[in-house]
């Protein structure tokens, strides 16, 4: 019998992951770690830059009117995901990655970038330096509180990790000695290294597209 495939990331995400998951033809269990939601910012001058980095599409979701001002930026974007958010906001797409956020940063800078600005959230691997000459936090993922009842649900299943935040907060919510029925599908070594030990698999997937993670999620699962 097929393992259940727990989805550990913030909503709209959560569902959107699950939903990939069930037409899979297998179990998603819906189980959000974080709630993520607006802070208040204030766009910067866009003649001060020669491209949008952005790392996350919470940016776009929670960004607010501000992003408006900033749409004459070309968007470098981590993945796909991120980049099809930006269209969607009216931003012209100049590249999407899809490696990390230092892939994003090496090949923004390879393509010419001198001046990014970066809209991210309050807890974001990149902040200003080399060619960000400025970092805005837009959005904050805090943690929700997980009853016992329901980290219980994870046993037997695939947690997918997706972030470092994420590893680190199963690995607060399962202690050492209930790991070794749950597998992890990490979205990068990183995420798997904040997960700590014993856990009955863990894999990483081939690059940090959402399709991929999936992919090695139900072939774990099986």
């Amino acid at each position: 019998m097929s393992r259940p495939i727990a989805v550990l990331r913030p909503e709209p995400g959560n569902g959107a992951t699950a939903a990939a998951i069930e037409a899979a033809g297998r179990t998603a269990i819906r189980l959000p770690l974080f709630a993520a939601g607006p802070v208040a910012w204030r766009a910067p001058d866009p003649l001060a830059f020669d491209a949008l980095l952005l790392t996350s599409a919470n940016a776009l979701r929670h960004g607010g009117p501000q992003l408006a001002a900033l749409r004459g930026l070309p968007v470098h974007a981590v993945g796909g995901v991120t980049a099809e958010a930006a269209r969607r906001a009216g931003f012209a797409i100049a590249h999407a990655g899809t490696g990390d956020a230092a892939a994003l940063l090496a090949a923004a800078e390879a393509m010419g970038v001198h001046r990014a600005l970066l809209l991210g959230g309050r807890a974001r691997m990149l902040d200003a330096g080399g060619i960000v000459t400025q970092a805005i936090t837009v959005y904050a993922s805090e943690p929700l509180a997980v009853a016992p009842g329901q980290a219980a649900r994870l046993d037997g299943a695939i947690a997918l990790v997706q972030s470092a935040r994420a590893g680190a907060r199963l690995a607060e919510l399962v202690p050492p000695e209930r790991r070794a029925t749950i597998g992890i599908a990490a979205i990068s070594a990183r995420a798997a290294a904040a997960a700590g030990p014993g856990w009955r698999r863990v894999e990483i997937a081939a690059d940090m597209q959402a399709d991929t993670l999936i992919a090695l999620a139900v072939q774990l699962a099986d």
